[in-house]
């Protein structure tokens, strides 16, 4: 069994968690950062890489006292090498680094969105261990910053099947809340606000694409509600009270439809019996109701983390890294873990 610390700075989140054979959370603290980017609408990247710096050590040290452990029972350090923001992966990664070459453990590089795909796995001490998914098996991750759907054919076997051609839905919501005047995170409070709201109201359309591609867009969408606002001649500036729920509900409904309908397409087309939905978006009440109802319909079954481990944590870092980490235990600390740097733009194909 291996028990593997692991650091997560990829954007906003300052975390740190330990793991026993890659699905045991022993420890996973998270220091948020989201009011200091709530004044902005969203993340500053370099006040992100600012309050990393700050918080870091603290949070490790918060990771290993949560667990009672030290340093000896720690058989690898994992660390989230990319894809994210170049300034915040490097504040954990040089931290990651020093701390695998000062205690001689070999240092196990991750890619963020294997962590959130493996997140499906994880569960605290005296829980049951999950079951499932079966591989293989058709995933999606939405959040901030990504909107993909792959075909996991084994663990670290990936194949991308679609991916988002400019906006991320995570990105969406937040800067539908922002034209509203709603604050950040976006996701949060345009569901809470949508609540009663008839998501029928408005009528926005679902991109499709010529060639037949499952690849998601919410440029348009965005840009509809929009034009909604622009044209809006009530007593107020924006919509307030039910006029603001069918609007938020509407344009929810229509990322949630594009959101299912493409992965329950990928799930036919590849004729699976699982699906993992993955990511900070996946915390999203109506998205998972309405993707399990499709699948269910399908014989499908839907696997989605405790909402704790769908946001960016470290402790899907930990558990992605859990079987390399096995493999590399008293190998210690080497040159070419010196030398390891960021990727922002990474793809997850391997």
């Amino acid at each position: 069994m291996a028990r593997v610390l692991a650091i997560e700075t990829s954007c906003d989140e300052t975390a740190a968690a330990i793991v026993d054979d890659g699905h045991c959370v022993i420890s996973d603290p998270v220091a948020t950062q989201i009011d200091i980017h709530r004044k902005y609408g969203g993340v500053v990247p370099e006040l992100a890489s600012r309050n990393h710096i700050v918080d870091i050590v603290p949070v490790v040290q918060e990771a290993l006292d949560q667990a009672d452990t030290d340093w000896s029972e720690i058989d690898a350090i994992a660390v989230t090498r990319g894809p994210g923001l170049v300034g915040a992966l490097l504040v954990g990664l040089q931290v990651a680094k020093s701390l695998a070459y000062a205690h001689n453990k070999p240092l196990v590089p991750v890619h963020h969105l294997a962590g959130h795909l493996h997140a499906v796995f994880l569960h605290r001490p005296g829980e049951p261990r999950p079951v499932g998914p079966n591989y293989p098996h058709v995933a999606l991750a939405v959040s901030g910053g990504h909107t993909a759907v792959y075909y996991v054919e084994a663990p670290g076997r990936v194949i991308q099947i679609a991916n988002t051609r400019d906006d991320a839905a995570g990105e969406a919501f937040d800067k539908v809340a922002r034209m509203m005047g709603l604050g950040y995170p976006g996701g949060p409070i345009i569901e809470r606000t949508a609540r009663g709201g008839d998501d029928r109201a408005h009528r926005f359309t679902i991109p499709r694409f010529k060639s037949g591609a499952l690849d998601f867009s919410f440029s348009g969408l965005k840009t509809a509600v929009l034009t909604k606002l622009k044209n809006y001649s009530g007593p107020t500036p924006l919509p307030e009270g039910q006029e603001e729920a069918d609007l938020l509900a509407s344009f929810q409904r229509s990322a949630v439809d594009q959101l299912v309908h493409r992965t329950v397409a990928a799930a036919k087309a590849h004729s699976v019996g699982d699906v993992v939905l993955a990511g900070g978006v996946a915390c999203n009440g109506v998205l998972r109701d309405k993707m399990r109802e499709a699948l269910e319909s399908d014989g499908v079954q839907l696997h989605v983390p405790r909402p704790r481990w769908c946001t960016d944590n470290a402790a899907m870092i930990a558990g992605s890294a859990g079987v390399e980490a096995g493999l590399r235990i008293g190998t210690g600390h080497t040159q070419e873990d010196r030398r390891m740097n960021a990727v922002a733009s990474w793809r997850l194909d391997r």
